[in-house]
């Protein structure tokens, strides 16, 4: 047996040593993966127009929702937002008609990487410096692209933080529930309810409920309170009040938030990482947050903007057949 062997065989021999052997094939797979994923080939249908700001969607897995979900985009997007609909690993002809019929951009990847697709869809794009990215779940409402914008600027010019990201009142969100809540005076209502300890969370450490529980979202789309049923109302209501916000303390969850081009080369891009699952589930989410705490920066949450979020993973089935039920609550409500 050779040195190298003995060494290995006597590494193998014990549980730390065989795991460090794992972790270190891992990366060896890993490394392989991402040369792959860099050399892998899309398909973009360019309609931009050069535009400072785009608006980056991804989509292609909840196709009973993209009526609505790009009815409200398309009537709520200025002229000045370029757009452009993303699906990870495949192609889908009913998306690449709804860009089409709106006149916005589609990106497709060979390869389904969340990061990847992202990092293409802002490097194709090279005018942009303020990036709205959405998930294709995400119901926005009047002023959305406005309002981040302004609040932005607000927080930048004439608050402490410097912003890492502005993301609109979710919802359904582990850090936005609460704070709707408490704008709409039903935190002792909803605490009565039980189904979660009303605690701002990442939703995975602890007050899993916020994420896994479809009652939960349900409640935030107003199964029992009438208040909570209008989203457009809301903002409204909320867009007429002096611009504020709040800071996330905690993981925000990326559905819906507007970063610029200059964070996205200071946190070096959407990672090429494999955490959350082989497509880098959640990756982004975890990088950009990462990047906001350890720069210093603040995770800025709007207090003037409501968007709907259907809900999260483990809701979805559930969700689907509420909205199903309900979708007036889910249509866009003009003024």
């Amino acid at each position: 047996m050779s040195t190298k062997e003995s060494l290995y065989s006597l590494i193998n021999s014990t549980k730390f040593g065989r795991a460090v052997l794992e972790t270190r094939r891992n990366l060896r797979n890993t490394k392989v993966s991402v040369d792959e994923l860099l050399n892998s080939g899309h398909t973009f249908i360019d309609r931009s127009t050069g535009s400072n700001k785009l608006c980056i969607i991804l989509a292609g897995y909840k196709e009973v929702l993209w009526d609505d979900v790009f009815a409200r985009l398309s009537a709520v997007v200025p002229n000045d937002v370029d757009v452009c609909i993303m699906t990870s690993g495949l192609k889908n002809d009913s998306l690449m008609e709804i860009a089409k019929q709106y006149n916005w951009s589609y990106l497709a990847t060979e390869k389904n990487h969340l990061s990847l697709i992202q990092n293409r869809a802002i490097e194709l794009h090279p005018n942009a410096k303020w990036i709205y990215k959405l998930d294709e779940d995400m119901f926005l409402t009047e002023g959305y692209f406005e309002v981040l914008y302004k609040t932005y600027q607000e927080v930048l010019n004439n608050s402490y933080y410097v912003p890492a990201f502005v993301s609109p009142l979710i919802n359904v969100s582990c850090y936005g529930h609460i704070r709707l809540l408490e704008k709409c005076n039903l935190l002792d209502d909803f605490r009565a309810t039980g189904l979660t300890d009303v605690k701002i969370t990442d939703g995975l450490h602890h007050n899993r409920s916020v994420l896994e529980n479809s009652e939960v979202s349900k409640y935030m789309w107003g199964s029992t309170q009438p208040v909570l049923r209008d989203i457009d109302a809301l903002t409204r209501r909320f867009s007429a009040e002096p611009l504020s916000f709040t800071v996330c303390p905690v993981r925000f969850s990326i559905g819906a938030i507007l970063f610029t081009r200059d964070a996205w080369e200071e946190f070096g891009h959407f990672p090429l990482t494999f955490v959350g699952s082989e497509y880098g589930l959640g990756d982004d989410e975890e990088h950009i947050c990462n990047y906001a705490c350890f720069s210093g920066k603040a995770m800025i949450v709007s207090d003037n903007i409501v968007v709907g979020h259907l809900g999260y993973g483990p809701q979805t089935k559930d969700m689907i057949e509420y909205y199903l039920a309900n979708k007036d609550r889910f249509a866009f409500h003009s003024k």
